[in-house]
């Protein structure tokens, strides 16, 4: 009837639907903990099966890499659970700029496992030589407890809101604690701290300062100086001096709405299940971690090396052989294993070649990726397709002083072609190069655009006459490229 039809009317003009399905449910979720609904409603099969995808939003072109890469992932995680599922780790050849660090990232993130990226240089310098390359895995342990922690603190918002709401509540109230519970005046002061409850979710409280109790961390301030190999002794000292040391409350007065930054860690911490924490992330260090292991021509050695440098480098291939073999590391956080996480070195193997390493390393590293160079057409694709491309970019830069920046298609098309050329005389440094010339040919509308401009149109014509000089002396070009 009557009822029925102002009913409806309602539900549509509030948009508001009678039918709650999961999208409904994730929206909610997503709102509540902060994770995009994207990545609830995917489930980690649609992930691995759409990773192409994913990786070409940021990475252009590179097909055959990126295939080659993705079929040995989804490879190793469909026996996850085997402890005799094939290992593979890879070896990217190119040069550089060509994007084989942001696949490493990009594979990383889709399948929410640690990353740490490092460089096989550091352990042959002065001063590192015969450091534990260990710590590699130390440092992706303590990154792997982050994310699962980072993870956790997103599920745990919600909770953790309610009990700082609570906490306000108590400071702006602090007789309703307690008399709240009275059997005569009881409902009284429960119906005032609702209504107060009600006023702070709107925000009438923000502004009004209350005094807050916290419980703020130990922090010593001596240090602890340890020879090389002795990064990690095992003992969290911290820890050690918060169970000893009694705790000590600070206060502190604050508006309400910096009360709630200050709060909602503390009690997200107290929520956090450390163990379980720990747990999860040694779990997903040891079935999913991924070491990008760069710069690794640069410690190849010929098969000649017998005295000089080169015997350092031999030295450190046999160092980091252990970890990619399989071994267990001890980390403050207990023993791992690095049996199967994925180790993915790369170089650009310009004046050596993967032949020039140890016979054992180039066992264990079974997978060759080859990244070509890119060109005119590549870079094109660069400056525009990418989520996060350049010109995107500077546009939004742009747009922070009310500036309106495009550019032709012809001025991209130039653009694209000097970068290219200019590769060619000098040295090519891949899709880097697009970054130096795109600050260069926007230096002088970024120091006009506050005062004067509030359009900015870059053409084919004002590109060519900008690098003409620029371009034809190669010395020049080495200097401002």
């Amino acid at each position: 009837g009557e009822y029925g039809r102002a009913k409806s009317q309602w539900l549509k003009r509030e948009k508001i639907s009678e039918v709650v399905d999961e999208e409904h449910i994730a929206q909610l979720i997503s709102k509540w903990t902060g994770i995009q609904v994207s990545q609830m409603l995917e489930g980690e099969a649609e992930k691995l099966l759409h990773m192409e995808e994913r990786i070409h939003e940021r990475l252009v072109n590179q097909d055959e890499a990126v295939t080659a890469v993705c079929e040995a992932i989804r490879r190793g995680r469909t026996g996850l659970k085997d402890p005799r599922r094939p290992i593979g780790s890879f070896i990217f050849l190119g040069p550089t700029g060509v994007g084989k660090t942001e696949m490493a990232r990009r594979i990383a993130r889709l399948t929410s496992a640690p990353f740490i990226k490092v460089e096989a240089t550091k352990y042959s310098e002065v001063g590192y030589v015969g450091r534990d390359v260990e710590s590699i895995i130390r440092e992706l342990m303590d990154i792997s407890v982050e994310l699962v922690k980072k993870e956790q603190t997103a599920v745990l918002k919600g909770k953790a809101q309610e009990l700082v709401e609570e906490r306000i509540l108590d400071a702006l109230l602090p007789e309703s604690k307690e008399k709240m519970y009275d059997p005569t005046e009881g409902e009284k002061w429960r119906n005032l701290r609702e209504s107060y409850r009600r006023r702070l979710n709107k925000g009438e409280f923000d502004d009004r300062y209350i005094e807050v109790h916290t419980t703020p961390g130990f922090s010593p301030t001596m240090g602890i100086f340890t020879p090389a190999g002795m990064e990690e002794m095992g003992l969290n000292f911290q820890q050690m001096f918060e169970d000893i040391l009694p705790k000590r409350e600070k206060s502190k007065r604050v508006k309400v709405k910096e009360a709630r930054k200050i709060l909602e860690p503390e009690e997200t911490s107290k929520l956090m299940d450390m163990d379980k924490v720990v747990e999860e992330a040694r779990a997903r260090l040891e079935n999913s971690g991924i070491v990008f292991l760069d710069e690794l021509d640069k410690i190849a050695t010929g098969r000649k090396a017998t005295s000089g440098p080169d015997v350092s480098r031999e030295g450190v291939q046999r160092d980091l052989l252990p970890i990619i073999e399989g071994t267990t590391v001890v980390t403050k956080y207990g023993v791992v294993k690095t049996d199967h996480i994925l180790f993915i070195a790369a170089g650009a193997f310009q004046s050596s070649s993967p032949s020039d390493l140890i016979p054992e390393l180039q066992g264990r590293l079974p997978l060759r990726v080859e990244f070509h160079s890119l060109g005119s057409k590549e870079f094109q694709k660069i400056l525009v397709e990418p989520e996060n491309s350049l010109i995107k970019q500077y546009q939004a830069l742009m747009a922070t002083e009310k500036v309106e920046l495009s550019f032709t298609k012809e001025a991209i098309a130039e653009l694209a072609k000097v970068a290219h050329e200019v590769n060619i005389k000098t040295e090519d440094i891949g899709a880097r190069r697009l970054q130096t010339m795109m600050a260069s040919l926007l230096e002088d509308s970024l120091f006009e655009v506050p005062n004067k401009k509030k359009k900015v149109r870059v053409t084919k014509t004002y590109v060519k006459r900008y690098f003409k000089d620029i371009v034809s002396d190669v010395d020049v070009a080495r200097y401002v490229l």
